[in-house]
């Protein structure tokens, strides 16, 4: 990819793979909800080599979706690909006692996306070429207590981009699920930090390889998959009762 759409460009995954992207020459327009951070990625990107350009945007705003695409489309010169960070892990028991609460992350994780995407897909299918890369999680492959509203909202996603792909593959476009498990970013700040968390920075190298090869969709660091095949092969009724 070499004019990308970076949409929650703040996120700490986004900028390290901005940063590889960065070295590569490629055009970056940049949107997030923060001026002020967005203003000093871009700085920080345009040192490392990249065409950079801005937009300070709340993603919730589904309505401002349409003409924030055609927007970044114009002043990219064409568009040939689009990196989704945006997200929110939310908190499990806010989420259960307030449907706000549930709300905000099932908008952020998944309705917000999928509105976003939507328009990225229209414009890629007509145009036969480019690639779509989503920030998801291992989270979304099975409904846990600790964090089922999250999962949902990451399930919904996993689901929504398998049939994008689906679509999409006739026209040339890829579609890449990227699936992190634990990476110590501001988002996770509040969680215990054990052996299986990774940074953002082993995090974009995977997700640059994924984005190389045109995979169709990626656990990072690769153990994941291991971990969540076993998860997943748990039977319902062991898995009601356990604690996880």
């Amino acid at each position: 990819m070499k004019k990308v759409l970076v949409l929650g460009a703040t996120s700490a995954i986004a900028q390290a793979t901005c940063r590889l992207l960065a070295a590569r020459g490629a055009a970056l327009h940049l949107v997030g909800r923060n001026a002020t951070q967005l203003e000093a990625v871009a700085k920080d990107l345009s040192v490392r080599g990249a065409r950079v350009s801005t937009r300070v945007q709340e993603l919730n705003e589904l309505s401002s979706h349409e003409e924030l695409v055609s927007h970044a489309d114009t002043v990219l010169g064409g568009m040939d690909g689009v990196l989704l960070a945006h997200g929110l892990l939310g908190r499990q028991p806010e989420s259960e006692r307030s449907w706000d609460a549930a709300q905000e992350v099932l908008t952020t994780n998944f309705m917000g996306p999928a509105s976003l995407l939507t328009h990225v897909a229209n414009l890629l299918e007509e145009r036969r070429a480019g690639m779509i890369v989503v920030i998801s999680s291992v989270a979304g492959d099975r409904g846990r207590q600790s964090n089922y509203v999250y999962g949902s909202s990451k399930g919904g996603l996993n689901v929504f981009l398998q049939g994008l792909r689906n679509r999409l593959a006739r026209s040339n476009v890829a579609v890449v699920t990227v699936k992190p498990g634990f990476v110590d970013t501001p988002m996770t700040a509040h969680l215990p930090k054990n052996a299986l968390f990774a940074s953002p920075e082993k995090v974009a190298k995977g997700i640059l390889r994924a984005m190389d090869a045109r995979r169709d969709e990626i656990y990072v660091p690769g153990f994941w998959r291991l971990i969540m095949f076993a998860v997943r092969s748990i039977p319902e009724g062991v898995f009601k009762r356990m604690k996880l």
